[in-house]
């Protein structure tokens, strides 16, 4: 099968399109021929040799886990899912290439392009696990600093979905999409707390960082409370009372199903911003690393 694979950590330029044999499943899991492919920036800080050594533990690497495809195998003890299905979920062993192996998966929504599909494992898995530390109900004011990324996307709708008034930071050029999904906008950078007081007089509750560009004492600020801040991308937050998670305290996949459910009732969706091959996969580590994709970017095998 063509497969996407680095061998050392670098620039994107490590990244080449090689042949592999097949993976095939085992007990608990299922394979999918893979029709899309979502890039996180967990992906490329990996390839780049932020983490060292550490993750992944092993090179040379298939990297992405998130994907969405046909099934094509059922291993064993596996029920609900049959040969056929479609499907978007998390792959063992990465999923950037013609076949991959899950580990978890949720049936993909009628009328769901695979190219959305494959962008949401991840980011809905992140924002349902922050929204759950943070408390997130109906009539609190949430914000949401980076709306605008796949997490902020995510969060934003979830939050919209409880109940809760959501005020989410981004680009000028991005209020129009954040007014689409709920939110009430707001410019990102110096000032902040003004203008999200001006929008959200009633105070706010609670606070979700995605950006990590040094907004979480602006956050805190606004909550009154270090621990009703928590973010995904700044690990100096806790030096300020503020919480930071990584999934390591515990994961929440039971939000693709929510998540799956709100598109069937035409409440959530999770903007593309561009599709590419396989074969152009450098440029698509590139663009995600330049901070401004509005929504996911997606690889097609």
């Amino acid at each position: 099968m063509r497969a996407l694979r680095y061998s050392e950590y670098g620039p994107s330029s490590v990244l080449h399109v090689t042949e592999l044999p097949e993976p095939h499943v085992g007990p608990g899991q299922v394979r999918i021929a893979v029709r899309a492919v979502g890039i996180n920036p967990f992906d490329w800080k990996v390839r780049s040799g932020a983490f060292g050594d550490t993750t992944p533990s092993r090179l040379p690497v298939i990297p992405h886990s998130d994907v969405a495809g046909v099934v094509d195998e059922v291993g064993e003890a596996v029920t609900g899912v049959a040969i056929g299905d479609e499907v978007f979920g998390v792959a063992v062993g990465g999923g950037a290439a013609e076949f991959a192996v899950l580990k978890l998966w949720q049936a993909r929504p009628a009328g769901m392009s695979f190219e959305e599909a494959a962008g949401l494992p991840n980011v809905v898995e992140t924002a349902g696990r922050v929204l759950g530390l943070l408390g997130v109900e109906k009539g609190h004011t949430l914000v949401v600093n980076g709306a605008a990324g796949g997490v902020g996307i995510a969060a934003t709708q979830l939050a919209v979905a409880r109940g809760a008034t959501v005020v989410g930071t981004a680009s000028e050029r991005n209020h129009e999409l954040l007014r689409t999904l709920g939110a009430i906008p707001v410019t990102y950078g110096p000032g902040l707390p003004d203008r999200v007081r001006a929008v959200a007089p009633q105070g706010v509750d609670l606070a979700l960082d995605t950006a990590g560009r040094g907004a979480v004492a602006d956050l805190i600020e606004l909550t009154g409370v270090p621990s009703n801040v928590v973010s995904i991308a700044d690990f100096d937050a806790p030096k300020l009372g503020a919480r930071v998670t990584d999934g390591s305290e515990g994961r929440a996949w039971d939000t693709l199903r929510e998540a799956a459910a709100l598109y069937e009732q035409a409440r959530f969706r999770m903007p593309v911003e561009r599709v590419f091959a396989l074969s152009e996969a450098a440029q698509a580590h590139d663009l995600s690393e330049s901070g401004h994709a509005r929504g996911k970017i997606i690889l097609t095998p």
